[in-house]
């Protein structure tokens, strides 16, 4: 396939739904041979099969990203099947919500161990194939939470403001190597994650998940001599 991603191989977390899936399939329009990242089986065959009808090539690779070999497993088959690695999306998250005052500690474990320490995770494993080849990027899925004061939100403000900060120190570590790494910050998106929460926003005013994919497209076929490191990308009208 043709497209600004031609030749590239791509591996996306949280591949199966949402954001991930949208930027997978936007990926594969534009030329990317893409391995899918998700623990949901079902999913992955459902994204792998519409990416392959509009003749794009899709690897489904079940995976639990909060298991270490598990990712290890993910990626000497995206290697060993696809033959390199240019480009790592983590979309993998979760969120729960709730004042801290009622709260308990072991609350918070599920969104630090997905939202932060299997970010962490995946970026080091793709870091020998990217270092190697001298070339790649890593775009990093955070929250407009970690701009805009969200009460309830403080666990998961949390583990997006540690991604962020852990996305620039990667981002200067691998200057020099020629990775790239940036951070895409979207506004309110419309996906179930607001279908537990009574007072969301209007969902009609949300971004739309392919509005997040065309972001990360412009962030992933830039010229190699260009980095566009955090992108923050809002609803027109006003909302958060």
């Amino acid at each position: 396939m043709s497209g600004g991603l031609a030749g590239k191989v791509a591996l996306v977390t949280g591949a199966g739904r949402g954001i991930g899936r949208a930027i997978a399939e936007a990926f594969a329009a534009e030329g990317a041979a893409v391995a899918l990242a998700s623990r949901s089986r079902a999913d992955l065959a459902e994204v792998a099969g519409e990416i392959r009808k509009r003749q794009g090539r899709a690897l489904a690779i079940p995976t639990d990203v909060t298991q270490d070999s598990a990712v290890e497993a993910l990626l000497e088959q995206t290697l060993s099947e696809l033959g390199r690695l240019d480009l790592l999306v983590t979309s993998a998250g979760t969120a729960a919500f709730g004042a801290v005052a009622d709260s308990k500690p072991g609350d918070w474990d599920a969104m630090l161990t997905l939202n932060l320490r299997a970010v962490m995770v995946c970026c080091r494993a793709v870091l020998p194939a990217m270092l190697r080849q001298r070339s790649g990027m890593i775009l990093n899925v955070s929250s407009i939470a970690t701009k805009r004061t969200l009460p309830g939100s403080a666990a998961y403000t949390a583990t997006k403001a540690g991604l962020e900060s852990f996305s620039r120190v990667l981002a200067e570590e691998l200057r020099p190597h020629g990775v790239r790494v940036g951070v895409l910050v979207p506004g309110a998106v419309d996906t179930p994650i607001w279908d537990a929460l009574g007072g969301s926003p209007p969902r009609d005013k949300m971004l739309r998940v392919e509005d997040v994919a065309r972001a990360a497209v412009l962030m992933a076929t830039l010229p190699p001599h260009a980095s566009l490191e955090e992108l923050t990308l809002l609803p027109a009208g006003g909302i958060l």
